[in-house]
């Protein structure tokens, strides 16, 4: 006898009512690495680097999630959309490869499989470029620098590592990449270098030029002395 459909109401109950700092979502998940419970992978993340014995330390890879609890009914069931109990949805966004649930889907959430991991901002919005190995805004199409891997690195400035990083990230001139956040704070501090390979991230020759006058000015000021 086949059950009968979920209806539209309570798949919605709840929504938004759940969560942690990083996610909306109706559901908790088991970390197979230590078998302990957390609202999403970045809380266990931030806990497990919390651990005083430094071999303790480790992240949690998102794939190999098997088991969820939904924060409905506590029911603990393997990772799926709709709780097999209380039928609600625990999260308005689903992804079966990352395990990945959240109920704010205005952030326009997709899968790339070529990156291997979720991303936001609508995926036509973005284009992975396979040098790079990341997904850009498509303004960046044929109009960025590639650098082989760039994301895979951590952000030159804070030291998280870019590539699953939740803060946008900025690309410089030189095909170099760190945080958006990073790379203002280090324009206010007039800093125009980028902190890797030392090149120009902003277009320096109004200012070259005007230096150059003022040294060609105090050059026939010393000539006329």
């Amino acid at each position: 006898m086949e059950s009968a459909p979920v209806s539209n109401e309570r798949l919605g109950f709840g929504k938004m009512g759940y969560g942690c700092q990083h996610y909306r979502r109706r559901c908790q998940i088991r970390a197979p690495c230590c078998n302990e419970i957390f609202t999403c992978r970045h809380c266990h993340n931030e806990a497990a680097n919390m651990l005083k014995n430094f071999c303790d330390r480790h992240e949690l890879n998102r794939c190999d999630v098997k088991q969820v609890i939904c924060a409905v009914c506590d029911t603990e069931q393997p990772v799926a959309q709709v709780c097999t109990n209380c039928g609600v949805n625990m999260g308005e966004y689903f992804c079966e490869i990352c395990k990945f649930f959240d109920d704010v889907t205005a952030k326009g959430q997709f899968h790339c499989d070529e990156c291997g991991i979720c991303r936001v901002g609508g995926r036509e919005n973005y284009f992975h470029c396979k040098k790079c190995g990341s997904c850009y805004a498509t303004s960046l199409l044929d109009n960025h620098l590639c650098v082989e891997n760039s994301m895979r690195h951590h952000c030159p400035i804070c030291y998280e590592y870019l590539f699953d990083s939740l803060k946008e990230t900025t690309v410089m001139k030189c095909g170099h990449t760190m945080h958006g956040e990073c790379y203002y704070e280090m324009i206010k501090r007039d800093k125009f270098c980028c902190p890797i390979c030392s090149k120009s991230i902003i277009d320096m020759s109004k200012t070259w030029k005007r230096i150059d006058e003022e040294h060609m000015l105090s050059d026939r000021s010393n000539c006329h002395a």
